[in-house]
């Protein structure tokens, strides 16, 4: 169902494109036709990433910007120096950050670093592309990454929760003010799948009182392509009735309770325990 050309002649821009799940998804975009463009803070991440692509998939057009998305006055450069090859036809939030701790324990730059990534990078790189857009006269379209506790809430994650339920706030917020200009806004909610490295700092050993997978009506992980592909939709022009809207991807895992399984165990948790696995998190 998904053709070779479906997203040719799209620009994209993925934040944090270089890992992760904006990688497997960059990876689709390019199979698909489109002209991709992945940003992040670490060159040598992208550029490896840019030439696995081109390695893997004929004919790739993938250009690489070194931004950090904390900083609106890089993502305005970053932005600058995408629009002067051409405007961008689908913004990506996917940049995030994510760590296991409790709440009471935060500082406040602990705190910020999940929200100056999630909540703020997401505002400053809509907001700049959107600007553009609406200048130009320019369709658009803006998908967000988020996550099941923007509607459940979430304990020992409470930080990135609040910023994705911020993220989703924007896009049916600006889905109403930006409609009219042709732009259109939606929110991703994946579920479990599994990505090196990200895996272990959210579920250490001793979080989980069954295996993951149980926590999830349909008993498994999702699979990478999956995914991308429901994102792959989204860019597409055959979605372009849709805006506003919040699409959750994970076997049906939040109406079993997502916060249920997944962390039960550690509110009984001691001191030592606690500490054991801040210790684990920074050897990783």
């Amino acid at each position: 169902m998904f053709t070779p050309d479906l997203l040719k002649n799209k620009r994209i821009l993925i934040t944090g494109g270089g890992t992760g799940l904006g990688k497997s998804i960059g990876r689709r975009y390019l199979e698909l036709g489109a002209d991709l463009v992945i940003c992040g803070r670490r060159k040598e991440v992208l550029d490896a990433t840019a030439d696995e692509f081109r390695g893997v998939v004929p004919g790739a057009r993938v250009t690489t910007v070194q931004a950090d998305v904390r900083s609106a006055e890089s993502v305005e450069s970053m932005m600058e120096t995408i629009w002067r090859d051409g405007p961008l036809d689908v913004l990506l939030n996917n940049a995030a950050a994510n760590f296991i701790a409790r709440t009471e324990s935060l500082s406040a730059r602990g705190v910020d670093a999940v929200l100056d990534i999630v909540l703020h990078g997401s505002f400053y790189c809509t907001i700049a592309a959107g600007k553009r857009w609406i200048e130009a006269g320019h369709p658009g379209n803006v998908i967000s990454t988020v996550s099941t506790p923007t509607m459940t809430g979430s304990a020992f994650t409470v930080p990135s929760a609040a910023a994705k339920a911020g993220v989703l706030a924007m896009t049916r917020s600006l889905a109403v003010e930006w409609g009219p200009k042709g732009i259109r806004l939606n929110a991703v909610a994946p579920g479990l799948f599994p990505t090196p490295g990200a895996w272990e700092q959210l579920y250490p050993p001793g979080s989980q009182v069954e295996p993951q997978e149980r926590s999830v009506p349909l008993r498994r992980f999702g699979d990478h392509m999956e995914l991308a592909n429901l994102y792959a939709y989204l860019a597409s022009d055959g979605s372009g009735y849709i805006t506003g809207d919040l699409i959750v991807i994970d076997g049906g895992r939040w109406m079993q309770g997502v916060g249920g399984p997944t962390f039960r165990a550690m509110q009984d948790w001691t001191d030592e325990q606690w500490d054991a696995m801040r210790a684990h998190a920074r050897k990783g």
